[in-house]
């Protein structure tokens, strides 16, 4: 049996009567995190721009942050870029990347158009979830470290699989959606730090779609697209460079959305950064620091996640949210780290600039963190006269399902971002529904929310902390 029709089996097989109930949970944080972060993304130049650019006519699926319904690919296409604008969507460790966002973005707009009740859409999303990280298994970190970027490269298949759960394709249909998309897969990290690293994410959530909309009306597609000579493997990873068997080994043992599960960014920056700011709002906030007390700050992140991040000198919004020095000036000067530090010309505050300019980073050591900690920082505040404080950080806080954010953390961010383009009475509407996301009889009624002024409240279980 090919790789593809092995797959497609196994995603078949899923299905929301066998899902244990952490699973469901999991999924309702992960749809409750995206849409909050895409509505806060939709007003971002790099999806307003596509969106111009596209000049799409009408359709069935919603743009978010707007009324106007468009086709389901554009949907895909626009709301996918601003599910990643402004880097706050969500993570996970196996994949090296954003599970969620090639993923859902995607299954909105097909539902708007195709219809689905909130557990075949569950089902769909944990299927798309556990294909794109077990994939990731097989490959990574070889392609994270080569410059593909896994949350497109990888994440195609996520989509793909989860379109062709939703449409319940059969499962030589779903192999071949598969096979298509690894002709789509695509996006390189020189982009990071600009408007394509969210429009990977754009172009990721269409080509899974369309993937699984060429398979249902009966595309061809290679069998062997994965491990052919000239193959998705051989062409991204090279020989040696990836372990097919690894993808199969834990399929759904446990379920990756259960564990390690999904990782809730804090601050709508890189997550590479994220534990060296945790690192310096504790001792910002510990020790009451006031930027002129201090005479330099080093940090020490993975040798991986530095490669994208030490950016002393940001020129742009994007480029700010890969630079660890600009965020960690913003932590130590304000005790936050928020959206509007990454509007206008915020990177340009000469207060900024100056703390940066006393930030030093480089890669942590065996002799800091173990061999197989890739999330942990080190930051060391020397104050002047000399003397030194210091705070590790394993990983940040709501990385893995084990060190969860809470309930009211969770609710706070997702209405942080919606009410910046929708009213409160439908933020509130809006949140309602998803809470009850498992009972919908179509999740239509989640665009309905958006675009209502009022909206019923459904029966449903709660997003648990």
């Amino acid at each position: 049996m090919t790789i593809a029709h092995e797959l497609a089996r196994r995603i078949n097989a899923l299905r929301y009567d066998n899902l244990p109930p952490e699973a469901v949970h999991w999924a309702k944080v992960g749809i409750l995190d995206t849409i909050g972060v895409t509505l806060a993304g939709s007003s971002d130049p790099s999806a307003t721009l596509l969106a111009t650019a596209l000049a799409s006519g009408a359709g069935a699926s919603l743009v978010y942050g707007t009324a106007k319904r468009i086709a389901p690919l554009d949907a895909a296409l626009v709301n996918g870029t601003a599910s990643h604008a402004l880097d706050f969507d969500d993570c996970n460790n196996t994949l090296g990347g954003h599970p969620s966002a090639p993923i859902l973005p995607a299954l909105f707009a097909l539902a708007d158009e195709v219809g689905a009740s909130g557990r075949d859409f569950i089902a769909a999303y944990v299927a798309g979830f556990e294909t794109e990280c077990k994939i990731s298994m097989g490959v990574n970190f070889y392609q994270y470290t080569r410059g593909w970027h896994p949350t497109t490269t990888i994440g195609v298949f996520g989509a793909a699989a989860a379109c062709a759960h939703l449409l319940r394709l059969s499962e030589d249909q779903t192999a071949t959606a598969l096979a298509i998309a690894a002709s789509l897969a695509a996006g390189v990290k020189s982009n990071f730090g600009t408007m394509v690293k969210p429009l990977h994410v754009g172009h990721c959530a269409r080509s899974g779609l369309l993937a699984a909309l060429l398979a249902k009306n009966d595309y061809t597609a290679s069998p062997v697209a994965f491990e052919h000579k000239q193959g998705y493997f051989e062409v991204f990873n090279g020989a040696g460079n990836y372990d097919a068997a690894k993808i199969f080994a834990t399929w759904a043992a446990p379920l990756d959305i259960v564990r390690p599960g999904i990782a809730i960014k804090q601050y709508p920056c890189c997550g590479s950064t994220h534990p060296a700011i945790d690192a310096m709002l504790q001792l910002a906030r510990s020790h009451d620091l006031k930027a002129d007390a201090v005479e330099r700050v080093d940090s020490w992140t993975h040798k991986r996640r530095l490669e994208h991040t030490n950016r002393p000198d940001p020129q742009s919004q994007k480029d700010a949210k890969f630079s660890v020095q600009y965020v960690l000036s913003r932590a130590l000067l304000e005790r936050k780290v928020t959206i509007e530090h990454f509007e206008g010309e915020a990177f340009r505050d000469a207060d900024v600039r100056k703390v940066m300019s006393r930030v030093h980073v480089a890669p942590y050591t065996t002799a800091q963190f173990p061999e197989d900690n890739h999330f942990a920082a080190e930051v060391k505040v020397t104050l002047r006269g000399g003397s030194t404080l210091t705070a590790k950080v394993d990983q940040p806080a709501g990385r893995t399902s084990d060190n969860p954010l809470s309930r009211d953390e969770l609710k706070s961010k997702f209405d942080n971002c919606a009410v910046r383009v929708l009213p409160a009475a439908r933020v509130r509407a809006l949140y309602e529904t998803i809470d009850g996301f498992e009972a919908l009889a179509d999740v239509r009624a989640v665009s309905a929310a958006m675009t209502e002024a009022a909206a019923s409240k459904p029966a449903g279980g709660k997003v648990r902390a």
